[in-house]
């Protein structure tokens, strides 16, 4: 496996890969990782509320960023699976954060759980579990 990349690694191939992407790196580690989403009216549902779609894409992008910090840049990781349990309402005001660890990392599949809160607020609003399928080495 390759070595780990570092968070301006990261950055700078999220921003290659995703230009239209509005989630910043706030940590990225061995097996882990913090992610920030500043939320705009554009991610809200009727009831004034963040959409579920916003949160999963956070979640995933959380669990994306772990596995590079963990793996190296690994542009063809793939979702395999997402599990989403939305826990209570969260703040249409204040950002998201995801903070993602990664439970098991083997050769071709990495399960990780990802939990989301609004940024000031301890108590979480959704609960992630997923998996990404790693490619074969080259």
């Amino acid at each position: 496996m390759s070595l780990a990349a570092s968070k301006q690694e990261i950055v700078d191939f999220m921003q290659a890969a995703f230009p239209r992407s509005r989630f910043s790196i706030v940590e990225a580690g061995h097996k882990a990782a913090t992610i920030r989403h500043a939320v705009t009216p554009d991610d809200l549902r009727p009831g004034d509320t963040v959409s579920g779609p916003t949160m999963m894409a956070l979640a995933d992008t959380a669990l994306y960023v772990a596995i590079h910090a963990t793996l190296g840049i690994t542009p063809h990781a793939v979702t395999s699976s997402l599990n989403i349990n939305f826990l209570r309402r969260p703040s249409a005001t204040q950002a998201l954060v995801a903070v993602c660890k990664l439970l098991r990392v083997g050769r071709s599949l990495v399960v990780g759980e990802v939990s989301i809160c609004s940024d000031g607020d301890a108590e979480p609003v959704a609960h992630v579990v997923g998996t990404y399928a790693i490619p074969p080495s080259r």
